[in-house]
């Protein structure tokens, strides 16, 4: 599919979607007049977190003192299952994230309320429900519908049946969904975050969700090489966070 064909089909899709026009109102002026602002800081905050980053496998053990274990290794015959399920998927979207990070960080907090944003196949959501479903907790979800490759009934695809009691999925922008799951969810436990990469829809974002997690809660921010939003967000607040090196990006967290 050509860039101009994918656009088009996503344009046509907002039109017949009344209930996402604030969003495609939103991608229009940030197109026409704010496009380089999404990528605020970018260098400052690369050259930072080249310096600051550590493995996956460390992190996992400096914050939450917890052994890594592979999460394939951990659960093999669902993992596989859910990469059956993935391969099969006729449309494609984003793999599986750092989910040894994720699951730990459910575990050490012992998590009952789950925040996070960005779906795509499941696979942190896979993760997180894998927790979450031994004290009957509840994973929280945003995501936005996939207008522009006729796919919005694969997201989540890859996660069990069995988990999906624990779920709650919200299918619009990020600024339509969070007020509504903030408004059920009462505190949280871990928050992650993976879903608008712009500088300014990662602030709203952190500024948003940050007041509702729970002391001792978890914050993980994915992509925060795309600007310098988390690094600012964190200055702000006088955090000192853990960076994570993972397959060429990096990842933010903390422990408020």
């Amino acid at each position: 599919m050509s860039e101009i064909t994918r656009v088009l089909k996503t344009f046509i899709g907002y039109l017949k979607r009344p209930d996402l026009y604030p969003e495609l109102g939103r991608k229009i002026i940030k197109n026409i007049f704010n496009r380089n602002s999404a990528f605020k800081g970018k260098e400052k905050t690369n050259l930072w977190a080249s310096q600051v980053a550590v493995s996956q496998e460390n992190a996992i053990s400096e914050l939450f003192d917890l052994d890594f274990q592979l999460f394939s290794e951990k659960y093999p015959q669902e993992f596989q299952k859910a990469l059956e399920k993935q391969n099969n998927c006729p449309i494609k979207m984003g793999g599986a994230g750092a989910l040894e990070l994720l699951y730990s960080a459910c575990e050490f907090t012992q998590a009952k309320n789950v925040i996070e944003t960005g779906v795509a196949y499941g696979w942190s959501s896979f993760a997180t429900l894998t927790s979450l479903q031994k004290r009957n907790g509840t994973l929280y979800s945003s995501d936005m519908p996939y207008l522009g490759q006729n796919g919005d009934q694969y997201v989540g695809c890859i996660v069990p049946d069995d988990l999906k009691t624990n779920w709650k999925l919200f299918r619009h922008a990020d600024r339509e969904s969070l007020p509504k799951i903030l408004k059920e969810s009462g505190e949280i436990d871990v928050i992650h975050y993976d879903s608008d990469k712009s500088y300014e829809g990662m602030r709203w974002a952190y500024e948003t969700l940050y007041p509702r997690l729970r002391k001792g809660g978890v914050f993980i921010s994915d992509d925060i090489n795309d600007n310098s939003a988390f690094q600012d967000f964190c200055e702000y607040e006088m955090i000192i966070p853990t960076v994570v090196e993972y397959e060429g990006k990096y990842i933010g967290v903390f422990i408020k």
